[in-house]
């Protein structure tokens, strides 16, 4: 379903295959030369009737990590703190190693533990606190407790460290939980009045949130979690045990206005912008976020995030004409991965938007 002038009945099609491959819904905002579409694919909720909400919120998993970046950077424009700065001079009480610099927190490749747990390439899987990827039974029982950053940072940091400060490249959650408490020590206020201050104010995000507790605003398709035989309704949970790794609130109008806002040079002086789209060799992800060949031979900046049955995209050409937004809501089971028909529904979509 769409509310467009123009019809782009191949990227209906597009969502719709995604619902065939297993999602439950799916709501899709493409900005580019021919306008802008926006449709949606399935159901709201898992054997409802009802679309997807056409702006829903929606719970944008890693894509906090873009706005968590956006902020530190900000913060480095306005001279609070450098990106070459060892973190431990600003966050004394963990105990860091003193060589990992703020740099290396945004990047990815400080090596600290991902407290999710750590996938090797021989298979070996350390796990983490309980989180839907592991301990599923023990995330859903407990998934309205509240967790405090410092007790996910001191967890990881008991762990020993994935690599030498800067020898490697490994996404850890850890490193975005330890730039949301530099942003509090060095500013002394909250995350999410920094947010407010710096981004969400001065584009007039009125949809994004930084949430405080397991509500999320209506209208919103539901997110759902398999364990066993049973499957819950998720949508309501506390984020908090992945912190600013990816607890934000969103829609796809907002994420789109973001974005396009970013990469334009609106929130970041042209330097640092340079810095955050400048990718590491090994899997060219950037300050925030990651640096991808387009089809048509160009550039796409770009996050996606997916936590507890809700995933957004985020795609965006360099200059911000050209974007990609989404909302899925789905039903998460780590025994039965959406991950390879996540992966090709989002290469078509890519494939079709930005050739």
């Amino acid at each position: 379903m769409s509310n467009n002038t123009s019809p782009r009945p191949e990227l209906q099609q597009a969502i719709d295959e995604m619902v065939g491959s297993g999602f439950v819904g799916v709501q899709l905002r493409v900005h580019d030369e021919q306008g802008e579409w926006v449709g949606t694919a399935g159901t709201s909720e898992l054997d409802g009737e009802a679309a997807p909400p056409m702006d829903g919120y929606h719970r944008i998993g890693s894509n906090t990590k873009t706005f968590t970046a956006t902020v530190v950077l900000q913060l480095v424009g306005e001279g609070r703190l450098g990106l070459d700065d060892s973190v431990a001079d600003h966050l004394p009480e963990f105990g860091l190693d003193p060589r990992i610099t703020v740099r290396m927190l945004l990047q990815h490749t400080s090596g600290v533990f991902n407290f999710t747990g750590e996938y090797f390439e021989d298979g070996t899987i350390v796990p983490g606190m309980p989180n839907p990827l592991q301990q599923g039974r023990e995330w859903l029982e407990n998934r309205f407790h509240a967790h405090r950053p410092e007790e996910l940072v001191r967890f990881a940091l008991a762990k020993p460290p994935r690599f030498e400060p800067g020898a490697d490249w490994s996404y850890a959650n850890t490193n975005y939980v330890l730039a949301r408490l530099l942003i509090e020590k060095v500013t002394g206020r909250t995350v999410a009045e920094e947010m407010q201050r710096l981004i969400l104010g001065p584009l007039g995000l009125k949809g994004t949130i930084v949430p405080d507790g397991a509500e999320i605003p209506e209208p919103h398709a539901h997110g759902y979690y398999r364990y066993e035989d049973q499957t819950v309704d998720v949508t309501r949970h506390d984020p908090s045990w992945i912190s600013s790794g990816g607890d934000m609130i969103s829609t796809t109008r907002d994420l789109q206005t973001f974005i396009s806002a970013l990469v334009g040079g609106r929130l970041l002086p042209a330097p640092l912008l340079a810095e955050m789209c400048t990718p590491h060799p090994k899997v060219g992800y950037g300050l925030g976020v990651f640096v991808q060949d387009a089809p048509d031979g160009g550039k796409i900046i770009t996050h996606n995030g997916g936590t507890a049955g809700h995933a957004a995209l985020m795609y965006s050409t360099p200059d911000g004409r050209r974007t990609l937004t989404a909302a899925l809501n789905y039903v998460d089971d780590a025994e039965m991965t959406l991950a390879v028909p996540f992966q090709q529904a989002t290469q078509r979509l890519v494939a079709l938007v930005f050739a």
